[in-house]
């Protein structure tokens, strides 16, 4: 006798037998059981998940010699004929290889026709979406009022593609992926009916490559069998499916956690001697790193890897991986844009190395404090300290000045951190900026304002300076500015420099980085100074 195939032995001859898809089945065993049939069915889902199958049965659960009825016997001659593919009174349509509108014409010709042998005349169209719109019109006045001996039952995977009078004239039923957990349960039943040696390893391989099609699981199986010589054995499930071994994200987990791009860079060259897809193993990964978010949210969710996934969980914080995954996902978008698939894994991998957050007494890429500034003139502190609003003036506010120092007028705050703490706006405060405090005795002040500056000088401009300085130290000023080279640094140059000191530092912490030095040295890779910003 030949072999019959998995997927067609293991075929469902009846809604019991159906795995999964039971908000399909109830609706439908209902209506049988209370004679509520409607005329037109469609079926819609992806390959695979029970279409034709669910057809079939309904087609035989219609014309069992013992009636209507939502349990066929599946003994007498009529649930037998349907089995083996040769009912007469059912009339399958391949609507792919069948689009043209004659052909529809030809097939509606005998729609009048009682039945040959059973109770209903059933018409199944398969991928229906595939006829021609002529074709849709042919059909659409029969679909909506056939005779009463006629059933319509319609399957598409493209639903989008039906016309909307067509949908309208039809019970529509989605049919759902299968989840893995149906298909291994599945996979195991048959395996130990057949008597096939296996683990569970294989069976959840086979389950997750299925991709939500039974169907293509009991390929699987069926090639999974052939391969093993009449056993599986999880390495040869993964060999024949080209599957990633979870050793090798294993060794990426943990050099993740510990930072080591050494580590993520050799499991790469090791998973490159294996011949393995880059796309496929960073797959692999960011699947791991789900896996640990729903362990981290919940430890009932680890699931069957339960003890390694904690492992991971303890080792790495809820927003590494948060950040790893997201970095994985843009890195998985941008691989075909890579130079080639290895050095877009590779980017990725040394991505999530390079913005993982620091943690708690980690040393990081980090800008070194910026020199002490040299001594300046300084200013007199107020004798009373009024509340001076600050939001206006985009130069940080300093300490409060200083007690001034008794029976000498000599000045004890720094210029710069008064021009400050004044609450200037717009050109008065440029003007101050440019200034120094070339002397102070008495309530005397003499500012000099650079050269270069000496549009900003007006005399409003410099009466607002003098008001802004008495509020500021509560006792009248007498103000004098003069044009001239401050010989100390005005607060806008000291601004400048201490910029251009967090600059360079800045610059100087990326050259100094290990990180960086690996990708320069690994990719031949140049850092562009403009692109540095110092840290806040």
């Amino acid at each position: 006798m030949s072999y019959q195939v998995l997927a067609r032995k293991w075929r469902p001859r009846n809604f019991a037998e159906l795995v999964g898809q039971q908000h399909v089945v109830q609706p439908l065993v209902n209506a049988l059981d209370h004679g509520r049939l409607h005329h037109a069915f469609l079926f819609t889902g992806t390959r695979g998940v029970g279409k034709t199958t669910i057809a079939r049965i309904l087609a035989k659960s219609l014309n069992c010699e013992t009636g209507v009825t939502s349990k066929p016997c599946g003994q007498c001659s009529a649930c037998q004929e349907v089995d083996e593919g040769r009912f007469v009174d059912l009339i399958e349509v391949d609507a792919a290889s069948r689009t043209k509108v004659d052909d529809t014409r030809e097939l509606l010709d005998n729609v009048q026709y009682a039945p040959t042998r059973g109770r209903y005349k059933v018409y199944l169209i398969d991928e229906v979406h595939m006829l021609s719109g002529h074709s849709f019109n042919a059909l659409l006045k029969t679909l909506e009022e056939p005779p009463p001996h006629v059933k319509f039952l319609l399957a598409t995977t493209d639903p989008q593609k039906l016309p909307v009078t067509v949908l309208s004239r039809c019970l529509q039923f989605n049919l759902k992926r299968l989840p893995v957990e149906q298909i291994a349960a599945q996979i195991q039943k048959i395996l130990d009916a057949e008597g096939v040696a296996h683990d569970a390893g294989s069976i959840k391989l086979l389950a997750r490559a299925a991709d939500g099609s039974m169907r293509d699981g009991l390929s699987l199986l069926d090639q999974a069998i052939a391969y093993g010589g009449g056993r599986l054995t999880e390495p040869e499930v993964r060999a024949m499916l080209g599957t990633i071994d979870q050793n090798f994200i294993e060794q990426l987990l943990q050099a993740l956690a510990a930072g080591d791009v050494g580590a993520l860079l050799k499991t790469v060259a090791d998973a490159t001697e294996f011949g393995l897809d880059y796309e496929a193993l960073l797959k692999e990964l960011l699947l791991a790193l789900h896996r640990i978010a729903l362990a981290q949210a919940d430890a009932a969710l680890a699931g069957e890897e339960g003890e390694a996934v904690l492992n991971h969980v303890k080792a790495m914080s809820p927003q590494d991986v948060q950040l790893y995954y997201q970095i994985g996902v843009t890195g998985s978008r941008d691989l075909p844009f890579a130079p080639d698939p290895r050095s877009g894994l590779e980017m990725t991998l040394l991505r999530m190395v390079a913005f993982r957050p620091a943690e708690a007494g980690e040393v990081r890429v980090t800008v070194p404090a910026a020199a002490p500034l040299p001594k300046t003139a300084t200013a007199p502190a107020p004798r009373a300290a009024p509340s001076i609003a600050t939001t206006a003036n985009p130069v940080a506010a300093a300490p409060a000045a200083p007690p001034p120092t008794q029976n000498s007028g000599t000045p004890a705050a720094k210029w710069a951190d008064v021009v400050a703490q004044l609450g200037l706006a717009g050109l008065v405060r440029e003007l101050a900026n440019n200034t120094t405090l070339e002397k102070y005795d008495n309530g005397a002040m003499e500012l000099v304002l650079e050269e270069t500056h000496g549009k900003l000088l007006n005399k409003e401009r410099e009466a607002d300076l003098k008001q802004a300085l008495e509020k500021y130290y509560g006792s009248p000023i007498r103000l004098t500015l003069r044009l001239g080279r401050p010989a100390a640094e005005t607060p806008a140059k000291e601004k400048s420099r201490v910029q251009d000191e967090r600059q360079q530092a800045a610059v100087q912490a990326i050259a100094d980085d290990p990180n960086v030095r690996a990708l320069q040295e690994k990719f031949n890779a140049r850092v562009n100074p403009a692109s540095i910003r110092p840290k806040v």
